[in-house]
C-alpha cells in the first residue's frame, strides 16, 4: 500500500471518529477505543456482475455516481483469496460454452481458514452437462485453493458442488474458533476487524457474571466466544440458515451452556413479559436463568420500543451497531436508566461512510 493510500485511509478513519464522538458526546461517553482495518484485502465476500464482449467475459461493477459499468481485473477490497480466484476462474470459464452461457453474475464466500465457495448465477435452467463441468471446474480450481466449493444458481434452482458453506477459523485472545459461514447469509465481512470486535466484546464481559442474552446472534459470533464467561447464553435469531449454522458452531467449539432459538426480538420480548408462548422454546424455562447481561447487534433500523424497555431490565447491556445515527437515537431511551462506561469504533469497511459501533452500558 503507497504511503498516500495510507494517509488517505487514516483520514476517512480520523472522520468517523470525529463523528462518531459527536453522535456520542451528548451521553457522556469515555473515549473511543478504535479498531482499524487493513486498507487492502480486508473483505471477506465480493460480488461482481459479469459482462460478455464476444469471446470475453470478465467482471464488471458500477460507478455509483455516473451508473456507467466498469471492467474489474482485481478487487484490493476483497481478500487475497477472492483476487486470486477472480483470475483463475474466469481463465477456465471463458473457453467453456456449458459455463459461460447465460451467466450474469459471480459471488465469492472466503474464510482466513482459506476455504473458499463461488456461486455462479444464472439466466437459465442448468442441467446434468452443466453439473459435470462445474464439477470439472471444482476439481481445477482445488490445485489453487485447499476446500472450494461452487454452487450453480438459477430460478429456483439450487446446485450445490461440495458445500454451500466455509468453515471459518477465527483467532480471538489467542484461542481458535470455528464458525460454519453459510453462503448468501449475513457473516460479518471483515474477518480481522470481526476479530478485533469479539475481544472488545470480551473485555467488556470479563468481569461480569451470571447468565447472557443475545438478540440478534446469527451463528453465534458472539454468543459463543462470550461463553467462556457466562454461566449460560441464550441467543436468538429469526434467520433459520443461521440457527442451524449456531447449532453446528455450538457442538464444533464444545460448548455446552449455549442454547440459540429461532425468533425474533420482539417475540423474545413477549416470551419474556409472559405475554406469549412459543414451542421454540419448549424445554426452556426463561425464568431459571439470572440474565445479568444483554447483547444485541440490531439491523440499521435499531431497536424497536418495546425491544428497548426490555433490555433496560439489565443491568449490563453491550450494545454492537452498524448504525451510529439509531444507536444514539436508542441510547435517548437506554440512558435514562444506564450510563455508557465503554465505546469503540470498528472500521469494518475502509473508505466508505458506514462505521460500526460498540457501546457498554451499566446501570445507573
Amino acid at each position: 500500500m503507497a504511503n498516500n493510500n495510507l494517509a488517505q485511509y487514516q483520514e476517512q478513519l480520523d472522520e468517523k471518529v470525529s463523528r462518531l464522538n459527536t453522535l456520542l458526546g451528548e451521553f457522556s461517553a469515555p473515549a473511543l477505543s478504535v479498531f482499524p482495518s487493513s486498507p487492502e484485502h480486508y473483505r471477506m465476500r465480493a460480488e461482481f456482475r459479469v459482462w460478455h464482449e464476444g469471446d470475453d467475459l470478465f467482471h464488471i461493477m458500477f460507478n455509483q455516481q455516473t451508473k456507467e459499468k466498469y471492467r474489474v481485473e482485481t478487487f484490493p477490497p476483497a481478500s487475497e483469496g477472492i483476487n486470486r480466484a477472480m483470475v483463475e476462474l474466469l481463465d477456465l470459464i471463458r473457453p467453456n460454452e456449458i459455463l459461460r452461457r447465460k451467466l450474469f453474475q459471480i459471488d465469492y464466500l472466503s474464510a482466513l481458514s482459506g476455504e473458499m465457495v463461488i456461486s455462479l448465477l444464472y439466466h437459465r435452467q442448468l442441467d446434468s452437462d452443466w453439473e459435470n463441468h462445474a464439477l470439472r471446474l471444482k476439481e481445477s480450481l482445488s490445485q489453487f485453493f485447499p476446500a472450494v466449493s461452487i454452487i450453480g444458481r438459477a430460478r429456483k434452482q439450487k446446485v450445490i458442488i461440495g458445500n454451500d458453506f466455509v468453515i471459518e477459523r477465527l483467532p480471538v485472545n489467542g484461542r481458535e474458533f470455528v464458525f460454519k459461514h453459510i453462503e448468501n447469509s449475513f457473516t460479518q465481512p471483515n474477518a480481522k476487524v470481526n476479530c478485533s470486535m469479539i475481544e472488545w466484546a470480551l473485555d467488556c464481559v470479563k468481569p461480569l457474571s451470571g447468565d447472557l442474552l443475545e438478540m440478534y446472534c446469527g451463528a453465534g459470533n458472539f454468543s459463543i466466544p462470550l461463553a467462556i464467561h457466562f454461566d449460560n447464553v441464550i441467543g436468538t435469531e429469526i434467520a433459520k440458515p443461521s440457527v442451524n449454522a449456531a447449532q453446528y458452531n455450538i457442538e464444533h467449539n464444545n460448548l455446552d451452556n449455549v442454547k440459540i432459538v429461532r425468533l425474533a426480538a420482539e417475540e423474545f420480548t413477549q416470551a419474556m413479559r409472559g405475554e406469549r408462548t412459543f414451542s421454540r422454546l419448549e424445554g426452556i424455562e426463561l425464568s431459571d436463568y439470572n440474565f445479568t447481561t444483554v447483547l444485541v447487534d440490531p439491523p440499521r433500523a435499531g431497536l424497536d420500543i418495546d425491544s428497548l424497555k426490555m433490555i433496560q431490565d439489565y443491568d449490563n447491556i453491550v450494545y454492537i451497531s452498524c448504525n451510529p445515527e439509531t444507536l444514539a437515537d436508542n441510547l435517548k431511551v437506554l440512558c435514562t436508566t444506564h450510563n455508557v462506561v465503554k465505546t469503540a469504533l470498528f472500521d469494518q469497511f475502509p473508505f466508505t461512510h458506514h462505521i460500526e459501533a460498540g457501546v457498554l452500558l451499566s446501570r445507573k
